[in-house]
């Protein structure tokens, strides 16, 4: 039996993190797309990794608790790297709300019950959450609290209060934010840490794809006014990850981190203020 590392989303940045933190465990990696997980797995395999691919649906508890199923049978979960989730421009309001938002409250939650002591997750949100208005106190609270179950019936995330894809994710990031510091208290109960990381513009098949969509223009404006003047990599997402993933990141819990080349910075106070 290995250690655990479960991987959700079969993307760049997750497979990044993955490298840097699954030496010596067993991987098992998730994604809505099998052929997906199945290409993670072929290229890590192939570099020495111990990876298996599974057909994972972030937004179904059931398809959730069967990708944690399949995980425990390699032994205890010690790791979570949650990089699933779907952009504003691949996806319909409903779905980012299912998926980005109510998914990645599912996996926490479920995650946080087996999770091993010792053990230590990091899931990805974005920049897009600290970029929308302040919510109000009680609406952060619900964000943070309410029973999964309920979350996608509060108020402020019914459709006539979203006004695009954009909003819908932020919101869903904002709630990815403010879930991961309820769940460390839970998670804390068994010796257990969880965090999140708000990436900005990372070039990953995604963004290509949000470099050549819609707002393809609003997000080159954005990375060449950042104080950064270029857009990161996966692997410098990694290197955030693999410290609060590791003893060096012991005290990290609850917490998110911001890593957008200063993007937000200048939106606030900078060049790309609108």
């Amino acid at each position: 039996m290995k250690n655990v590392m479960i991987l959700a989303g079969a993307g760049q940045i997750g497979m990044a993190i993955a490298r840097r933190m699954g030496y010596r465990m067993k991987i098992v990696v998730g994604d809505k797309k099998p052929e997906n997980a199945q290409a993670v797995a072929r290229t890590m395999n192939e570099a020495g990794f111990d990876v298996t691919p599974v057909e994972m649906d972030l937004s179904s508890r059931s398809s959730i608790q069967n990708f944690i199923a399949e995980a425990q049978k390699y032994g205890n979960i010690t790791m979570l790297v949650n990089a699933a989730g779907v952009s504003p421009s691949q996806a319909p309001v409903e779905a980012i709300l299912k998926v980005d938002l109510y998914g990645t409250a599912v996996l926490l939650e479920e995650v946080g019950r087996v999770i091993a002591p010792g053990g230590v997750g990091v899931t990805i949100s974005s920049q897009s959450g600290h970029r929308m208005k302040q919510l109000t106190p009680e609406e952060d609270a619900q964000l943070a609290c309410t029973p999964t179950e309920n979350l996608l019936k509060l108020p402020l995330l019914q459709p006539e209060n979203i006004r695009d894809t954009l909003h819908a994710y932020q919101l869903a990031k904002r709630c990815n934010e403010k879930r991961v510091m309820a769940e460390s208290v839970k998670w804390g109960t068994k010796g257990a840490r969880i965090n999140a990381i708000s990436p900005g513009i990372i070039v990953t098949p995604l963004a290509i794809d949000e470099f050549n969509g819609a707002r393809g223009e609003f997000y080159k404006n954005m990375f060449a006014k950042c104080p950064a003047g270029r857009p990161g990599t996966a692997d410098e997402v990694a290197n955030v990850a693999e410290l609060l993933m590791s003893e060096k990141g012991a005290f990290i819990t609850g917490a998110d981190f911001l890593i957008d080349g200063g993007a937000t910075a200048s939106y606030f106070y900078g060049p790309l203020k609108p």
